[in-house]
This record gives structure tokens, sequence and C-alpha cells, in this order.
């Protein structure tokens, strides 16, 4: 496919913020943690915007030279992370305060990600709604699995649709067996990968 990909840096936080806005406005899990569709496009940016802040600061954020598709990766280590995550709170007291669920999916996926070995986490994943189904999202990915497979790392994602769900496992993604169920609300499917190779 040819695609032209390049690392972000800060300088491209608000092309970031709002691509990965405009992909995920119609997201399973964004409607459920915003169901007012006109209060989510007000605060569904800053919110997905802590999801960016932690991927340039601590991992690396993958973007297309045209800006219609990008990737968050975060390294984790093996070992259970010492003290408590703040992120999910951080996403909320950034953009809702008062909505709970803006921390609870947070919480949620926190509870299921394994940590017995270290991995390569795909955080998100974001492509221009008028632009996915074209194989941008497995372009993204494919450098990062490689470096996985050439190194022996596995890697772990959270699937938020039964569509992207399929794509993963084209990749070579397993469902680990536990969905998380958003209570009154859609499910998200951890799933795990093993180097190939």
């Amino acid at each position: 496919m040819g695609v032209a990909i390049r690392q972000a840096g800060e300088a491209d936080r608000e092309v970031l913020v709002r691509l990965l806005d405009e992909s995920f406005m119609q997201d399973p899990v964004s409607t459920w943690v915003f169901p007012d569709e006109a209060h989510r496009r007000d605060v569904h940016g800053k919110f997905l915007g802590v999801f960016i802040d932690v991927a340039l600061a601590e991992g690396r954020v993958d973007l297309t030279e045209d800006h219609t598709a990008m990737a968050l990766w975060l390294d984790i280590p093996a070992g259970v992370p010492e003290g408590e995550d703040d992120t999910p709170a951080r996403m909320r007291e950034t953009a809702d305060p008062e909505n709970e669920r803006a921390e609870l999916v947070g919480r949620l996926m926190g509870e299921v990600h394994p940590h017995d070995r270290a991995h390569a986490y795909l955080l998100m994943i974001g492509v221009k709604p008028e632009r996915q189904g074209e194989g941008l999202g497995t372009e993204l990915m494919a450098p990062v699995l490689e470096r996985c497979d050439r190194e022996g790392i596995p890697a772990y994602l959270e699937a938020s649709s039964a569509r992207s769900r399929v794509l993963y496992e084209r990749l070579g993604f397993v469902f680990m067996g536990t969905a998380v169920q958003l209570p009154d609300g859609p499910r998200m499917w951890p799933m795990w990968r093993e180097p190939r190779g």
C-alpha cells in the first residue's frame, strides 16, 4: 500500500486530538461514556487528549503523513505497576468531572490488563471515518508488530467494536476469553498476540 508514516510529537497534538475525536465520535464505547451527542461533541476531544498526552510522554504515536490515521503505543514492563494509575481519574477530571463513566471505562480496562509479561500495548488506533476499511490501521500497526516478532515481544489491545475485533484477529490477536461488559453498555474485548516466527 505504501502509506507514509512518521512518529508524531508534541507539535502535532492538536492534529492528533482532532483526528482521534473524529475517529471515535460514533464508537460504541464513546457513545456509552457520553450518550448525549451534543455534549459528546463538546468534551470528547478533551477526554481522548489524555490518551494522546500519555502516549506522547511515555510511548510513541505513529501518524500518517496525510493525517488520516494514527496509532498510540506504550511499552508495558512485566509486573504490577507501583501505585494506582491516575489516568482514569485524569480522564474524568479533564473532560467531564460529573460523569463517572469517563473514569469507570479506564478502571475496568485496567482491571483486565495483563501484567505477567512485558508487551507492546496498542492504546488506541484511529482512522478518519471516510478512510476506514482501506487498510490504514493494518499499515500503521505493521512496523510495531514486525518489531514485536523480531524481538519476541507479545502485543495487547482492547477492541472496542466487533468490527475492530475482526481486524485484530486477522493480525494474529486472540480474544483472551473474558469480555469487559460496560454497565448497560457495549462490550470490549481484551486481545493478546504472541510474537510470530
